[in-house]
């Protein structure tokens, strides 16, 4: 059994993890900075990167002394080097450089939203390539086919805002405090979804992407009007983003059985670190482990659908879409909980997956801000570039 050290630090929370090849979490240490943040109702890059500092080298040594190994027990070291919040990146892959150039150990620079996307297979082994994802988070709300490690097909993206960040948006505007997910959960289930008069931005458009600003800025105009109780309003927001998400899955999951369906690649392809077309996508290990890389993949039309990322904790989310794939006849695979947040074992398990292919990086890989797991993806309308 190969034992991977994750660190993760792309955002504001700081982890460490062992992770067992044979999907053993031997321990995980995570400090959360919600205190440090709480006062500005939002993450504050500078503050998140120093208390990254001041906190990941202790969790590592307690995450180490928690599964009774030593830094010469571990195979490799898996890190975020994107994308995020480029201070904490940083912050967590020189600490994971250090390490490995002191101990003699591998690098493998892991792509958070890899991190995201395998994370279902450290939770349920059973869980196979390829898998229809729905990649909800506070900065990406993505569909993709994945169809092996390092190889992923965008099929949907968002045109503005990222579902998580809707729901920390109206957590704000409803005063409920930062993290606004949760807080926005619970104050909605003493709501009713139907007494305030939001839009469903795109509901049944033939394009294939989400779009939430103008569902932001409805439940700003309502929370100004005076006229709806707050619970109400955050019931109606939360099941607006429901709709939107089942409507643009199910329009992902109709095009299955067209002739051009999305889900059967027309070509095996990829990059290159520089962006040359190689696949896998995500790889910046060496080119000659490339076609190793391919040996787990096997592209061709989903069977489950599974869901990750931060939004993925949200019970009336996970409700919705296990209904949608059993009408479609399709598995359903939701992390747990623990799971769907920022975390190191998320991290160590895309290291453990890439490693197992020979996966490794040079220590002069570069911390990335903005990271897509599909470059050639088309751009969407009005995307930016972290789409």
């Amino acid at each position: 059994m190969a034992i991977i050290l994750g660190i993760e630090s792309s955002c504001d929370e700081s982890a460490a993890a062992l992770i067992g090849s044979d999907r053993t979490v031997l321990a995980h240490r995570l400090a959360g900075q919600e205190e440090a943040h709480k006062p500005y109702g939002g993450v504050v890059p500078e503050i998140a990167a120093r208390a990254h500092v001041q906190v990941l080298t202790p969790l590592i040594e307690a995450a180490l002394k928690d599964a009774g190994l030593a830094l010469d027990d571990v195979d490799a070291i898996a890190a975020t080097a994107g994308p995020g919040l480029i201070g904490g990146v940083m912050v967590g892959l020189v600490t994971a450089k250090a390490l490995a150039m002191a101990a003699g150990k591998p690098l493998i620079a892991v792509n958070h939203l890899e991190g995201h996307a395998l994370s279902p297979r450290l939770a349920d082994a059973s869980l196979e390539f390829p898998y229809l994802l729905l990649l909800v988070s506070g900065g990406h709300c993505q569909i993709l086919c994945v169809d092996g490690v390092g190889q992923y097909r965008r099929l949907a993206t968002t045109i503005d805002d990222a579902a998580g960040e809707a729901f920390d948006k109206t957590a704000k505007i409803l005063g409920l405090g930062y993290p606004g997910g949760p807080r926005v959960e619970a104050l909605a289930k003493q709501g009713d979804p139907k007494a305030v008069p939001l839009p469903r931005p795109l509901l049944g458009s033939a394009e294939p992407h989400f779009s939430f600003a103008g569902l932001k800025s409805a439940v700003l105009r309502a929370a100004q009007s005076g006229a709806h109780r707050p619970e109400d309003i955050a019931a109606g927001f939360q099941q607006a983003v429901v709709d939107c998400l089942v409507d643009r899955l199910e329009r992902a999951l109709s095009q299955s059985s067209s002739t051009h369906s999305p889900f059967v690649p027309s070509e095996v392809e990829g990059r290159d670190r520089k962006g040359s077309r190689m696949r896998p996508s995500t790889s910046l290990g060496n080119a000659e482990n490339v076609e190793t890389a391919f040996a787990g993949a096997t592209p061709g039309k989903p069977k489950t659908l599974v869901v990750a990322g931060g939004v993925a904790a949200n019970g009336a989310i996970r409700s919705a879409l296990e209904a949608l794939a059993a009408r479609h006849a399709m598995g359903f695979v939701a992390p747990p909980l623990w799971l769907c947040t920022d975390n190191a074992a998320m991290i160590g398990w895309a290291g453990a997956e890439r490693f197992a292919l020979g996966l490794t990086d040079p220590l002069d890989i570069a911390a990335r801000p903005r990271w897509p797991l599909d470059p050639e993806a088309e751009a969407a309308r009005g995307a930016g570039v972290k789409a």
